[in-house]
């Protein structure tokens, strides 16, 4: 869509839902919540640190905004990530579309979720609770390799 509008924020800041935009005359507003878990791999975290090449990160979300937006036909979409320590249970990411009708919402939430998640250097590496931590060495669980993708 021509007209779409794509915000890309990557962030320190807590996550916070912006107001509604009521310009548009979107049929599907879908917020989506990325919230982190309280177990990694079947154990307790605290919380998850994130780190990003900023600017790359950013240029990749634009992208992949700006093809959903043309591909679905969206009027607007905001992608926010934050990095730094997340605790369990907060937000890491923020997601909105706007689209004239609900199926190409989800889908094109959906999308960019799976996209994000392949192609935007974002990098978690999860806290466990200090039960499985000894002398301030924090056992990074099973199998984990560092860096982990978002």
């Amino acid at each position: 869509m021509a007209n779409s509008v794509c915000e890309i924020l990557v962030t320190e800041a807590p996550l916070e839902a912006p107001k509604e935009r009521g310009t548009f005359s979107a049929g599907a507003v879908l917020d989506f919540w990325g919230i982190v878990r309280r177990l990694e791999d079947g154990l307790e975290i605290e919380g998850i640190e994130y780190e990003a090449h900023r600017e790359m990160a950013e240029h990749q979300l634009k992208r992949i905004a700006e093809q959903a937006a043309e591909g679905f036909e969206l009027e607007l979409v905001l992608v926010h990530h934050r990095i730094g320590f997340i605790a369990a249970g907060e937000p890491s990411l923020f997601l909105r579309v706007y689209s004239p009708h609900r199926q190409e919402a989800f889908r094109a939430s959906q999308r960019i979720v799976n996209e994000l998640k392949k192609k935007v250097p974002i990098w978690k590496r999860p806290r466990f609770k200090s039960e499985a931590s000894v002398a301030g060495v924090v056992d990074a669980g099973r199998g984990s390799t560092l860096p982990f993708t978002v």
